[in-house]
């Protein structure tokens, strides 16, 4: 992408687009600017005050109303990831994009004083949330006419640093995800892959550190809660395939 792109404030309407973590940090600010070029937002994490937070900043931008879906990767099954793909068709009937931004770095530590359950937790939020995620999303996503995949990795993913353990270990991962995604949603017919390979193509891998791909074009693959009542309305996607407000009690 070129330093002087400047994207047109319409770029992203009538585009739906998924955030992980998206209650602080890059989360925040790449959901807060989808919304600005037009994108319906929908914020995905585990902490529903943030995420509110977030909605709240969207809506006094003038950024189209957002959806709030509170989810705890570290836990949720595949059950649970079936159920949301049901309720972002129910309720908006597309999927133009994924961010998958959330990430769990509890500590630094050499690998044999790494506490096993810790691990575990980091490969279940980023590696096994976000192969769950996208596989779940997929139909959504092949249904929609230039949909984006889109991965955060870390230098650490590409080569191993002391102490940096399962984290590193899971951007690897993702890493490799990311390029057999390419690979397979690129290369849709075994005699196009094949015939690829017969003239030498070389393919290049993709850029999973952030970089979100907006233009339009082809596969871009690059990284129960309910809500208190009490505060100002805004959209909750919730278990039962409906989006409520919470200017409800017990919403």
């Amino acid at each position: 992408m070129h330093a002087d792109y400047k994207p047109a404030e319409d770029l992203l309407d009538d585009r739906v687009i998924l955030v992980t973590g998206a209650g602080d940090g890059i989360g925040r600010a790449a959901a807060k600017a989808f919304a600005y070029h037009g994108a319906t937002v929908i914020l995905l994490g585990k902490t529903v005050a943030k995420l509110e937070a977030v909605y709240d900043e969207i809506e006094a931008a003038g950024g189209p109303e957002p959806a709030i879906y509170p989810m705890h990767l570290e836990g949720a099954t595949p059950h649970e990831y079936d159920e949301m793909a049901h309720v972002i068709d129910i309720n908006f009937g597309q999927l133009d994009g994924i961010l998958h931004n959330a990430a769990n770095l509890p500590y630094l530590s050499r690998i044999k004083d790494y506490d096993a359950e810790d691990w575990i937790k980091v490969m279940q939020v980023n590696v096994n949330a976000q192969f769950l995620l996208t596989r779940h999303m997929l139909p959504l996503l092949q249904a929609a006419p230039a949909a984006s995949i889109v991965f955060t990795s870390s230098g650490v993913g590409r080569k191993g640093r002391a102490y940096w353990g399962a984290y590193a270990v899971a951007k690897a991962g993702i890493e490799n995800l990311s390029q057999t995604l390419v690979d397979e949603l690129e290369d849709r017919s075994p005699s196009n892959r094949d015939a690829r390979r017969r003239r030498g193509h070389q393919r290049r891998c993709p850029q999973t550190a952030f970089e979100v791909r907006t233009q339009r074009g082809d596969w871009r693959v690059c990284s129960g809660h309910r809500l208190s009542p009490g505060r100002s309305p805004s959209l909750h996607l919730d278990r039962q395939s409906q989006l409520r407000r919470n200017d409800a009690p017990n919403c």
